[in-house]
């Protein structure tokens, strides 16, 4: 083979080799309180956005200003009413942690029942627990109310312009009595336009 042919078989050797697939590298801890719009999905800036703003406003309710110690709420999963997927149990539980840190408000774990159960009947009923440390049935806290949410969207796209519009409504009932005592919303809106990328 001549050593033109070869220099050419190297050329096109790097060249295709270049034009693969290209692999995500060096990657570095990025500020998260910084918002990144790198798509126009729902993202974690806006489910932070809507856990400070629901947190805000529960805390300031007259729900826990005419409360003498912290109400007992369940949470049920935010419902996702939007067109595409998010990560429901996620958004649900950065709006739990997000209230249960605020100091104002105590938490059951709804999804926990039967493990509990399960566990008591075990410290109870099996014999192998020392009886002065078994956990005695009956001694739960009651909630006080349920906390639940949901997303709703509506997208407006004309020509390269794209909005998007999110809506997440909160709502606390009185498991008492059944009416609800709190309700809140928090709107986004986020505004994208297609432009041309270069090869």
């Amino acid at each position: 083979m001549s050593k033109i042919k070869y220099l050419v078989l190297v050329v096109l050797a790097g060249f295709f080799t270049a034009c693969g697939e290209k692999q995500f590298t060096a990657g570095k801890y990025d500020d998260i309180s910084e918002e990144r719009l790198l798509d126009d999905k729902f993202n974690e800036t806006d489910m932070r956005q809507i856990a400070d703003t629901m947190v805000k406003s529960l805390t300031e309710s007259w729900v826990v200003k005419d409360s003498k110690k912290p109400p007992v709420v369940l949470i049920t999963m935010v419902k996702n009413r939007t067109e595409e997927h998010i990560d429901m149990k996620s958004m649900t539980d950065k709006i739990r942690v997000a209230v249960l840190k605020s100091g104002k408000f105590r938490f059951g774990e709804k999804e926990a029942r039967g493990e509990m159960a399960e566990e008591l009947d075990y410290q109870n009923q099996s014999g192998y627990v020392d009886p002065s440390t078994a956990r005695a049935k009956g001694k739960q806290i009651g909630a006080n109310y349920f906390l639940s949410g949901e997303i709703t969207d509506r997208v407006q796209q004309v020509g390269d312009k794209k909005y998007v519009y999110y809506k997440c409504t909160f709502n606390l009932i009185n498991i008492q009595t059944g009416l609800l005592d709190w309700s809140d919303e928090k709107e986004l809106r986020k505004y994208y336009q297609k432009r041309s990328v270069g090869l």
